[in-house]
């Protein structure tokens, strides 16, 4: 098994980082090959600009969906986008590590699915959730939180977690491309609670990614359910 480590987070002491390394000891103890992505360790430029095109499908108008399937197709990509677009392609597993910034992912992380994520390899048309390019593939999202468990779930102040606060990233994006999306593990109230709860959370961690094979995965449109637009049917 293949597993690809993406992880954002700017300190290497960080209980994030810790995060990132029990998932990596878990599974090379499975046996599993593991490549990374240090994002801020990496330098990551997150910012996609016409830079990223050796080559232009339209050289007045940048489409930049269009032209990142026109310039994979040309192997004409900025070299930096290739590099992880063959990390994903070759993973089994994708394991996400982050903290959550303003009710979403670090800029970092959200740059690097605007630039990695592509039209072509990973979707388009029809070829989405179910249906898209990395069908088959699945993806855990590792997370800590400022706010308490009691502040998600209905009726909480916060609102939904998995379908609310992360529902761009673990169904817009994660879902929409195909991977099987995994039960998430939230570190809650991270920054705040006692060393003994933090190596508690770690434990627990440890435990959530060896059944990574077991877990439930989120729920995701059923396209069966829509007609060729996408309209219900």
């Amino acid at each position: 098994m293949k597993a690809l480590i993406v992880h954002a987070h700017s300190e290497s002491d960080s209980f994030v980082a810790a995060m990132r390394d029990v998932a990596v000891a878990t599974l090379t103890a499975q046996g599993a090959e593991i490549a990374q992505s240090d994002l801020y360790a990496m330098g990551f430029n997150p910012v996609l600009s016409p830079a990223d095109f050796g080559s232009r499908k339209n050289a007045d108008h940048l489409t930049y969906a269009l032209e990142q399937r026109a310039n994979y197709d040309a192997g004409t990509l900025a070299p930096d986008i290739v590099a992880e677009i063959e990390k994903v392609l070759a993973a089994d597993l994708i394991v996400f590590t982050f903290p959550v910034f303003w009710f979403s992912v670090p800029a970092i992380l959200k740059g690097w699915i605007d630039r990695v994520f592509i039209s072509g390899p990973f979707y388009g048309g029809r070829r989405v959730y179910g249906a898209g390019g990395l069908k088959g593939k699945k993806a855990l999202a590792a997370f800590s939180l400022g706010g308490r468990e009691h502040m998600f779930g209905p009726g909480s102040i916060h609102g939904e977690l998995e379908t609310g606060m992360l529902r761009h990233f673990l169904q817009g994006a994660l879902g929409y491309v195909g991977f099987d999306v995994l039960e998430p593990f939230v570190a809650w109230h991270a920054p705040y609670v006692t060393h003994d709860a933090r190596v508690a959370m770690l434990e627990a961690l440890g435990g959530h990614v060896a059944r990574w094979e077991n877990l439930p995965a989120l729920p995701m449109p059923d396209l069966t359910k829509f007609d060729d637009s996408f309209a219900p049917k």
